[in-house]
């Protein structure tokens, strides 16, 4: 057998049993181990592996291993302890069979965190930081012409005006002296508007309606939006909440509202309209009589709307907070939902999480969860539109918040990790993971 072909049926063999290892249960347990943990201070955790190693941390003062060991042994029946001891980052790398770099485990620890589980429904109104562009329009300019001066300005549905001819479009009722004035000096608007992250800018001429009598842009435009949805949580050593799970987005262009500015307030739930097959319900409720302010609005995310608040809401469950769970902690089983169905009373209701997604960085839809309180069927049918925000309780601890019903089954739906909503409202810090991806953007 010539060199060539015993190299080529070495190479065969090392990448057979390259796929082969690849298979093998062990391996793939080792895979499974997360790249990053994140830990409170005064709470340890349990890294079983599947084969004997040995484990390393580069700060002590950080983390103890197994007590109190800079080096500490790993086998099968014995995982390796991990016991925070002060605030910071710590590396852990383990080595198979003691010899063999396999895997550096980076471990976040961060002080101990508690908050209060809401449930509550709320009133939201928010303001634009703009004038948002819902839709274009046609001006009858003569008997036989109509035009869209803000379509032929290439301004496009979503997009965000922020200012015209230098004055900051901040309230809606501003914009029709601004337009009047410019279509009777026959001169062009310099509009300046967002699209996306990108600032933009281009002139547009208005057009007299000979119907109306008026000078227009040729836009639909709105500056405002009010819905109904449920509080997450209140951090009260930070004076912040967190509510509804997922972004607020415009209802005719599916943009996401850059808030201005916004307010949440007390809200009762008058009746429910149950959910069926193919057809969410929704949770109909009114803004009470001289609402209270439960507190601002200052962001609006992929995760929910954050801002500030001075105190826990009326009707709470909790009088004082519970721990979070990070999301590596989740498991599939039995948890709780806090919600109101009737009212302005914040009830526990069973529900089962059948699947916990693998998420080291912030994503949507982490969670997915199944409603099996026959009450609250009987009462709903499962998830409504108005129930996003319902805080997720597991095992005495807040572990994420409903978002979305599964339109088919709506019994069934998604829900997203508290972990990130915390992060997004400030009262976490992000995880290195995720400041990678911040930085990517």
């Amino acid at each position: 057998m010539n060199s060539s072909l015993r190299n080529k049926m070495l190479g065969l063999f090392i990448v057979f049993f390259l796929c082969f290892l690849g298979t093998t249960e062990p391996v793939q347990s080792l895979a499974a181990i997360p790249n990053e943990i994140r830990m409170f201070t005064g709470t340890a955790q349990a890294l079983s592996m599947p084969v004997t190693a040995q484990a390393t941390v580069d700060r002590p003062g950080v983390l103890h291993l197994n007590g109190s060991s800079v080096t500490a042994k790993v086998t099968p029946g014995r995982p390796l302890q991990l016991t925070p001891q002060h605030s910071g980052m710590a590396k852990v790398t383990l080595k198979l069979f003691g010899t063999i770099p396999f895997k550096t485990v980076q471990i976040q620890v961060v002080p101990g965190l508690k908050v209060i589980p809401g449930g509550q429904t709320i009133g939201v109104k928010v303001k634009s930081s703009g004038i948002l562009v819902v839709g274009h329009h046609l001006v009858s300019v003569d008997s036989d012409t109509k035009v869209s001066p803000g379509e032929n300005a290439g301004i496009q549905l979503g997009d965000l005006m922020t200012h015209m001819n230098g004055v900051p479009m901040d309230d809606v009722a501003k914009v029709a002296k601004v337009v009047e004035e410019a279509g009777k000096s026959k001169r062009p608007l310099e509009i300046k508007f967002k699209r996306g992250n990108k600032e933009m800018s281009t002139k547009l001429s208005p057009a007299y309606d000979l119907e109306d009598k008026v000078w227009r842009l040729g836009l639909y435009i709105r500056d405002s939006a009010a819905g109904v949805g449920t509080l997450t949580f209140y951090a009260p050593d930070q004076g912040v909440y967190g509510a509804l799970g997922h972004v607020i987005t415009d209802m005719n262009t599916q943009t996401p509202i850059s808030v201005g500015s916004g307010e949440i307030l007390q809200s009762s739930v008058t009746s429910i309209s149950k959910s069926q097959d193919g057809e969410p319900g929704e949770k109909r409720a009114h803004f009470l009589k001289e609402s209270k302010i439960l507190g601002n609005i200052e962001r609006n995310t992929h995760f929910g709307i954050f801002g500030k608040m001075n105190q826990n809401p009326e009707h709470s469950l909790y009088k004082e907070g519970i721990p979070i769970a990070f999301a590596q902690q989740v498991k599939e089983g039995p948890a709780e939902i806090l919600t109101v169905v009737d009212g302005q009373q914040v009830e526990r209701f069973k529900v089962n999480i059948v699947h916990v997604a693998k998420q080291e960085s912030p994503a949507t839809k982490g969670l997915v969860i199944r409603i099996t309180d026959p009450r609250l069927l009987e009462k709903t049918g499962g998830i409504v539109q108005g129930m996003s925000g319902s805080p997720i309780v597991q095992d005495g601890k807040l572990v994420g918040a409903v978002t979305h019903v599964f339109v088919n089954d709506p019994r069934s739906g998604y829900g997203c990790f508290i972990e990130w909503m915390l992060q997004d409202s400030g009262v976490l810090p992000q995880s290195k993971s995720s400041l990678k991806s911040l930085k990517a953007v």
